[in-house]
């Protein structure tokens, strides 16, 4: 059985909860409260160790010099959840998309929207893989796993909306 490391890390928009693999790439980024989040388990071994980097990388994001994550992330999904992942980390800071843009990135058809709208909401990654930066066609700030409220915060920060 592979051991899974696990940290806790303070940030503006709450505790974040990261886990890795032995390898020591980053496997998960939660929030408290997020739909399909991990908790730590009982044979999970807290150590800060392995996200020193993870850390401090983060630390920069928020305090606004950084823009572009540059972690060893594996995440497990499906071949289309892989290519909806992806195209959210080809999103810039900044900016945004929609659903079908993103549908429309992966070779998805305009029907396939709802399917990739399931992949970015099981993102393992939050912040760091940015799905906070897709809404919906008429620019309304639809779902985030980790909360409207975070993934207003994250957007503002990004100078996407105004204070």
């Amino acid at each position: 059985m592979m051991t899974t490391y696990w940290t806790s890390v303070d940030s503006p928009v709450g505790p974040l909860l990261l886990t890795a693999a032995p390898t020591g790439e980053l496997t998960s980024l939660s929030v408290p409260g997020q739909k399909g989040g991990r908790t730590p388990a009982d044979d999970w071994r807290r150590d800060p160790g392995p996200f020193r980097e993870a850390e401090r990388q983060l630390t920069a994001y928020f305090g606004g010099g950084l823009k572009e994550f540059r972690l060893a992330v594996s995440a497990v999904g499906t071949p289309f959840r892989q290519k909806v992942w992806a195209a959210l980390d080809d999103v810039p800071y900044g900016a945004t998309v929609s659903y079908g843009e993103i549908a429309a990135r992966v070779g998805a058809p305009r029907a396939a929207v709802r399917a990739v709208g399931g992949a970015i909401g099981a993102n393992p990654l939050l912040i760091v893989r940015p799905c906070h930066r897709v809404i919906g066609a008429d620019g309304s700030l639809t779902g985030y796993a980790g909360g409207l409220e975070r993934k207003v915060r994250l957007l503002t920060h990004e100078g996407v909306l105004r204070p």
